[in-house]
């Protein structure tokens, strides 16, 4: 395998991993990230977790393919469960929910005990995630954004260290950049401003749809969806001018 054969999105993952370290895949997406650690010589060990049978398989299949199966350890089971206390130095989980990420990690707090880094990508739901980081004594130490055959990834890099820190003296509350990313913010790429102008699309259409609702609720939850458009605008402009944000 070699690093054209992979996705954007998984290389990049790849990328936050420190040279030599022992790593977790947990949803392995058929050990094809494992396999890139392993073959690029990046990762000293891997274990790739997978919960169901097809991928599980599929995952075995792949490792014994590239003659991987000393430095890779196939394992099915849910979530941290496939780990022992100790075992791995940073864990990746990519490609899921926001909340399933949190549960995940929440599930198996035990089994972070010796990791000092993670990655995570939640397809869906990064607030959750970055407010879990707080609440749970890790620092955001990095984050990118990406876009990939149409589709925009968010990639979140925590350590063990202060959680507040990237929050702290920013333009933007810490609510707000919960959901921003404060680095993201920081950098305000034409991805980033791509996500929130897709995000607006998505409540406006919502907008449309309760001012043709004759159900009394509708009218205040328009209301609601009207405030978080005016946010939205707001985001938005900053994003598209560059010019320092607005506490709202």
């Amino acid at each position: 395998m070699t690093s054209w054969m992979i996705s954007k999105r998984l290389k990049t993952i790849a990328d936050f991993c420190p040279e030599g370290a022992r790593v977790a895949d947990i949803g392995s997406d058929h050990a094809l990230l494992a396999s890139y650690f392993i073959q690029q010589n990046i990762a000293s060990f891997v274990v790739a977790g997978e919960l169901n049978e097809g991928p599980y398989q599929a995952a075995l299949k792949q490792v014994h393919t590239i003659g991987a199966e000393d430095r890779i350890s196939v394992r099915r089971g849910n979530g941290l469960a496939v780990l022992q206390k100790g075992e791995v130095d940073v864990i990746c989980i990519a490609g899921m929910g926001g909340q399933l990420i949190v549960s995940i990690l929440t599930e198996g707090a035990d089994k972070l005990e010796g990791v000092s880094r993670l990655v995570l990508q939640p397809n869906v739901g990064e607030e959750l995630v970055r407010r879990w980081m707080l609440e749970n004594g890790w620092q955001l130490s990095n984050e990118t954004i990406l876009e990939e055959d149409g589709i925009i990834y968010e990639i979140l890099v925590a350590d063990r260290g202060e959680p507040m820190l990237p929050y702290r003296n920013k333009d933007r509350s810490r609510e707000e950049l919960l959901r921003l990313g404060p680095f993201l913010w920081e950098e305000k790429s034409p991805v980033l401003a791509r996500k929130w102008m897709r995000e607006r699309e998505k409540w406006q259409k919502v907008l449309n749809q309760l001012r043709r609702s004759e159900k009394t609720e509708a009218a205040k939850r328009a209301r609601e969806v009207e405030a978080e458009l005016e946010w939205i605008d707001g985001v938005i402009t900053c994003l598209h001018t560059d010019k320092p944000s607005f506490r709202t």
